[in-house]
């Protein structure tokens, strides 16, 4: 028996940043996948506000270039550029034991894409497609917790309420005994801190004598709030990303007498007691899907929006004072 031949083509559409707050979609041409390889429909992306509004501002500093780009990224800075990393979907094509599978990778904005079947992580079946998005974040919230020591019975503070400093407080006040509070600037956040199990408080009444400070704002106003925030020989854990800008950092007073600690927490680097211990990227990510488990997380997610919409909201989703958290892009 003959088989067919199959198609060695595949027609796809990406979402492309082109300009300043412009976007486009463009025709993406696929081969049809190899060995090795898997075809993916996609469901859901979710839109990274903080990265992606700095991508789509044309606001990559000089020399960050490399550490900016996303793993399936097509194109260079400053435009036109295919970006995001958070994508959920089915296998349509591949190896058999991974057809029908539903799927994280991370890959922008595209409904159908061919990649390596190493970026293929498996969705819990109890973990909702339209959740998943949020991989990427949590993975990013676990890994501070690791590089953080916080423990049961802790006083922590997580300074700035953006997706992942929210994500950081979930995980931080589901250990037994823990005191949580959020501080951020913006009221609208107590009530899922509250959701959450955390207190919540503007920076201006922020408690102190903290154990464990996250900082997630990335500015030099939230920094000095979680250093005061912090108690002696406590750990402040920095999150922040501030590209080439300087930061001005209150190091005199409480900082140097109370012997506080300052240290970077980045996603892109396995905690080093975790990785000693044979933890991998892999594994970090198949764990950060598995804490999606609980539906209180869907409160996130605050805007839907359709694929075919997407570009000529950009400027709109991305701008400086867009409301809500997570926009949840569906195919």
């Amino acid at each position: 028996m003959i088989l067919p031949l199959r198609d060695p083509s595949i027609a796809a559409r990406a979402l492309f940043y082109t300009g300043v707050m412009q976007a486009e979609m463009r025709p993406v041409v696929l081969s049809a996948p190899g060995e090795g390889e898997a075809l993916v429909r996609t469901e859901f992306t979710a839109l990274s506000r903080g990265t992606e509004r700095l991508i789509a501002s044309g606001q990559v500093p000089t020399g960050e270039e490399e550490r900016m780009r996303c793993p399936l990224q097509e194109g260079a800075f400053p435009f036109p550029v295919k970006y995001g990393y958070c994508a959920t979907g089915i296998v349509e094509d591949g190896p058999e034991e991974w057809r029908g599978a539903r799927v994280f990778v991370l890959h922008p904005h595209q409904d159908r894409f061919v990649c390596a079947l190493g970026w293929l992580n498996r969705v819990p079946d109890f973990v909702p497609p339209k959740r998943a998005v949020l991989a990427a974040n949590m993975e990013t919230a676990l890994n501070a917790i690791w590089d953080s020591g916080v423990s049961a019975a802790d006083k922590v503070t997580v300074v700035g309420g953006g997706l992942v400093g929210l994500l950081v407080t979930y995980l931080a006040a589901r250990m037994p005994g823990t005191a949580v509070t959020l501080v951020d600037t913006n009221p609208e956040r107590a009530a899922i801190a509250a959701h959450f199990g955390a207190g919540f408080t503007l920076p201006e009444h922020a408690p102190t004598g903290a154990d464990v400070v996250f900082h997630t704002s990335a500015t030099a106003a939230g920094l000095a709030t979680a250093i005061r925030a912090a108690g002696k020989e406590a750990k402040v854990v920095e999150l922040s990303w501030y590209g080439a800008r300087d930061i001005t950092a209150p190091l005199g007073g409480h900082f140097h007498a109370g012997r506080v600690s300052l240290v970077s927490s980045q996603v892109g680097t396995i905690s080093p007691g975790h990785a000693a211990r044979g933890w991998t990227y892999s594994s970090r990510l198949q764990a950060a899907l598995r804490l999606l488990a609980d539906e209180k997380l869907d409160q996130l997610v605050t805007e839907t929006v359709h694929f075919d919409e997407l570009a000529p909201a950009i400027p709109r989703l991305l701008a400086a004072d867009a409301p809500g958290l997570v926009t949840l892009v569906k195919y």
